[in-house]
């Protein structure tokens, strides 16, 4: 049950990532108008990814984990799974969260990879 909630919980900070864009970024043609929200959509969308790796990856480890160690526990059970979480911390974590890249195209392409990292991770623990 735990394992439920927890892939509810990446889900509410994915939707909450998009309707930040949708409601404060303001998308004006290819670009959004205000940066600070664009920082504050990608960290949240991160936020969810790293909550649904931590259900597939139960650990004793305490505290903060670093990008490595998602790294390591993903390279070990799949790579293209790894590959879609390299590409979410470069979109989500530095594009967005850290450059605020007000380019549209790049906040959707970061979105739909959180959206399938948490499918996966869903799928990964119904089975």
């Amino acid at each position: 049950m735990k394992n439920i909630s927890t892939i509810d919980e990446a889900r509410r900070y994915l939707s909450n990532a998009k309707q930040i864009l949708l409601e404060k970024a303001v998308k004006e043609d290819e670009l959004y108008k205000d940066k600070k929200y664009v920082k504050m959509a990608g960290h949240t969308a991160y936020i969810g990814v790293l909550e649904a790796l931590d259900v597939v990856f139960v650990t004793k480890k305490k505290g903060r984990k670093s990008v490595d160690w998602y790294r390591d526990e993903l390279s070990a059970v799949d790579k293209k799974m790894l590959s879609l979480f390299i590409e979410a911390y470069n979109t989500l974590h530095l594009a967005m969260s850290y450059d605020g890249n007000r380019l549209v195209p790049v906040s959707n392409g970061g979105l739909d990879i959180a959206e399938k990292i948490i499918n996966w991770a869903e799928q990964k623990t119904a089975a």
